[in-house]
């Protein structure tokens, strides 16, 4: 017999390991409550602000808020990620489609370990690839690409639009880039990093989209989020 696995095995294999961490989640979520588990943090601290309430000092840490943005998706339809995507949590990654070395592998992971673990909860989850070369890659290029990959078009957009518009959203509002840039003909971002956003637009991890332990770590934040409650909420 071989000892060779499969890809298909292989990748079956993970999914179902990537999955599992999923159902925990939600089984402990009514056994164990909330105050069981470790949240995803918060990232990019922009300052603190204070208040007297009843003679004390309180603090409140203040977040990064991510901005809205609006471009096209492969449906050729123009959307806002904060409008027509409120209350959901949002993964967000950048590629092109053209590319011959890590956005298929990147691509092909999101679709096979996180889309895939999250079909139930594709209410509260969305997912964002945002192409660094508009230019090229008009919608129905796009279009393509997802069928490719067997996105779900409700759930999952590649959008296009403005080059500037996009790497300042990369840059100043994901921070996923440490060299300047004005998005000008030149100008380039390649990354093979995946971003998690809580349903309120702040930031909550990033991730290699490249490395399996790393998907693994964003499938069990992502399902804690789906199951995250707003303060003063009745738990």
């Amino acid at each position: 017999m071989s000892t060779k696995i499969s890809n298909k095995a292989f990748l079956g294999g993970l999914a179902v390991a990537l999955v599992l961490p999923l159902s925990f989640y939600f089984i402990t979520k009514f056994y164990l409550g909330k105050h069981n588990i470790h949240l995803p943090p918060h990232y990019v601290v922009e300052g603190v602000d204070s208040q007297v309430v009843n003679g004390k000092m309180h603090y409140d840490t203040l977040y990064h808020t991510v901005a809205d943005l609006v471009l096209t998706n492969q449906l050729g339809k123009q959307v806002s990620i904060n409008k027509d995507l409120a209350g959901k949590a949002l993964v967000i990654n950048f590629f092109f489609v053209n590319c011959p070395t890590i956005c298929p592998r990147l691509t092909g992971n999101i679709a096979h370990f996180l889309q895939n673990a999250f079909k139930k909860n594709d209410s509260t989850v969305h997912f964002l690839s945002l192409t660094v070369n508009p230019v090229h890659d008009s919608f129905p290029v796009l279009r393509t690409y997802a069928d490719h990959y067997n996105a779900n078009h409700d759930h999952w957009w590649f959008l296009t639009g403005d080059k500037k518009t996009i790497y300042d959203f990369a840059r100043n509002q994901l921070f996923v880039s440490v060299q300047p840039g004005d998005g000008g003909p030149d100008d380039f971002i390649h990354t093979e990093k995946i971003i998690l956003v809580d349903k309120h637009r702040n930031i909550r991890g990033y991730y290699n989209g490249l490395d399996t332990a790393e998907l693994r770590r964003c499938a069990d934040d992502l399902a804690l989020l789906t199951i995250e409650k707003d303060k003063g909420e009745k738990k």
